[in-house]
């Protein structure tokens, strides 16, 4: 079988068929979308695969958690030996530097995870014995995945480690810390690892830089701003947890998020209210179109129908609302819900 096996938060696999679909097509790409609500994943069957991989770059695709290489789709498997078959599915002339085991993160998945951790086990060494999978350590290797989807249902796939997401199943196993005021902390989080690489980590967030968090109590993300050595205007009429404060690098204003602007240019700009998503696309293109910042993370919740239409809708009234030039990214993150987050930057990219 050729195409793409993308997972995705459970539910939202209309959105993601829809995503793959709209873009396979304005890339020139005939195939379809095949899923099941509630599985946490999506199939996209192309018969070029490879080329179709290539003109939707993981980084792009908002409702992906992760985007691999389909090869083969193995059903009525064998438990007393389910390693001939996989091995037998495997390319030729392709090296492993790694294998992955997974499980859609879904329901009927997560039973799956004791059975991939012990098929793993005994796949490797079998895979090494085949000369498919290296034992030097090669990040520019491919990555084998075998995403199992029953106890006689495997799904074999590859990444590229620089087009995919490094982590399991697209999910960065973050720890919600004691001290963070709420655990929306953690979005923010996953949005700067995920959003931004690493030089732009460093870059563009650092100590002295200044930051306004829209809605921000109780104050998760102002949190996580202050930690990072940001100075940060807490912008709500609600209360935030006391000990933030006594940091001294928060100060507090009891203003409405939407209507507030700043005295100054700021580094950053953080929003995560609740409120409509077009709303919160229009407040957030005001603040670029004005020059009150250079970067912003922000949610939009999204409606319970036509998601994937209000995505796109939203995101391209904040591109055009902005009135200059933007690197905007957007991602549905693990510790989203019904909501998608956004990175934006005036700086070029």
């Amino acid at each position: 079988m050729n195409g793409l096996l993308c997972y995705c938060r459970a539910g939202f696999e209309p959105e993601l068929a829809g995503e793959l679909t709209e873009r396979a097509a304005l890339a020139g790409f005939a195939g379809y979308a095949r899923t099941e609500r509630n599985t946490g994943h999506v199939l996209f069957v192309c018969d070029d695969a490879d080329r179709l991989s290539r003109a939707l770059p993981w980084s792009t695709l908002i409702f992906a958690r992760q985007k691999l290489r389909l090869f083969a789709d193995l059903q009525g498997l064998d438990p007393r030996d389910r390693i001939t078959p996989m091995l037998a599915a495997l390319p030729e002339d392709i090296r492993f530097g790694e294998l992955v085991m997974e499980h859609p993160d879904s329901d009927a998945g997560k039973p799956m995870s004791g059975l991939a951790r012990s098929l793993g086990n005994a796949l490797r060494p079998a895979l090494r014995k085949a000369g498919v999978l290296t034992k030097e350590d090669n990040p520019r290797l491919q990555r084998l995945h075998v995403c199992l989807l029953d106890g006689d249902h495997a799904m074999l796939a590859s990444s590229e480690p620089e087009d995919s997401s490094p982590w399991p199943l697209g999910i960065p196993r973050l720890r919600a810390q004691a001290d963070a005021p709420s655990r929306s902390a953690l979005k923010l989080e996953e949005a700067l690892l995920v959003l931004l690489d690493e030089r732009e980590r460093t870059t563009m967030s650092h100590d002295g830089m200044r930051a306004a968090d829209l809605g921000a109590a109780p104050g998760g993300w102002t949190w996580v701003l202050m930690r990072k050595g940001l100075r940060v205007q807490a912008i709500d009429n609600g209360p935030m947890q006391g000990q933030l404060l006594d940091s001294g690098r928060i100060e507090h204003l009891r203003a409405d998020g939407f209507t507030w602007q700043p005295s100054q240019p700021l580094d950053w700009m953080v929003c995560d209210m609740v409120e409509q998503p077009r709303r919160v696309a229009e407040r957030m293109a005001t603040w670029f179109r004005e020059g009150w910042c250079r970067h912003a993370v922000f949610n939009l919740k999204l409606p319970m129908k036509k998601r994937w239409q209000e995505t796109q809708l939203c995101l391209e009234l904040f591109a055009q609302q902005a009135e200059k030039p933007l690197t905007i990214r957007a991602k549905q993150l693990y510790h989203d819900r019904e909501e998608i987050t956004v990175f934006a930057t005036s700086k070029r990219i």
